[in-house]
């Protein structure tokens, strides 16, 4: 039963792994002449297994977009058993969220594509150094941060600001 219900799932994840891939295969048509595609029947098996929530309108589906889809499948099939439970939870997360938590989430990843590449991977850094933490010490610390006023919030916000340009003049020096 758990693996027919991950079916959808694998399928989804194939085409959300491969969704950046459009734009670079619009410039040509990868499986041929114009209008054509990959017959479903075509497929392999195991193509068919992870792609198989798109059997009923696989056909009438433009080539490149089952290009973009077998290749996210084939992505898929190549992540290791904890890249795809580590997916699987993300997706799990998303699916629960409400619309104004997902609103949320796409307003802070567009904020965070804005930042300049060394704030990206300053941020990133921070939050492998979290991540890191012994889970009651995360604990502990998202419990003070959610019991902070937001003027404390900023406060905290900017005392680790003037830590940061601190230890970056220190380094630079």
């Amino acid at each position: 039963m758990l693996k027919m219900a991950k079916r959808p799932w694998l399928a989804s994840c194939a085409a959300v792994l491969l969704a950046g891939a459009l734009p670079a295969m619009a410039d040509g048509d990868p499986l041929g002449p114009a209008g054509t595609g990959i017959p479903w029947q075509q497929l392999s098996p195991e193509q068919q297994r992870v792609l198989g929530q798109f059997r009923g309108r696989w056909d009438q589906m433009q080539p490149v977009q089952q290009q973009a889809l077998l290749r996210g499948a084939q992505r898929w099939e190549s992540l290791s058993p904890e890249q795809r439970q580590r997916i699987e939870q993300r997706a799990e997360q998303w699916r629960n969220m409400s619309p104004e938590q997902r609103d949320e989430a796409r307003e802070r990843a567009q904020r965070f594509k804005q930042l300049p590449p060394e704030e990206q991977a300053r941020l990133r850094e921070e939050f492998k150094r979290y991540r890191d933490l012994p889970p009651a010490e995360r604990e502990k610390r998202r419990e003070r941060w959610e019991q902070m006023s937001p003027e404390e919030r900023e406060q905290a916000k900017e005392k680790n600001r003037e830590k940061r340009e601190k230890r970056n003049e220190e380094r630079d020096r």
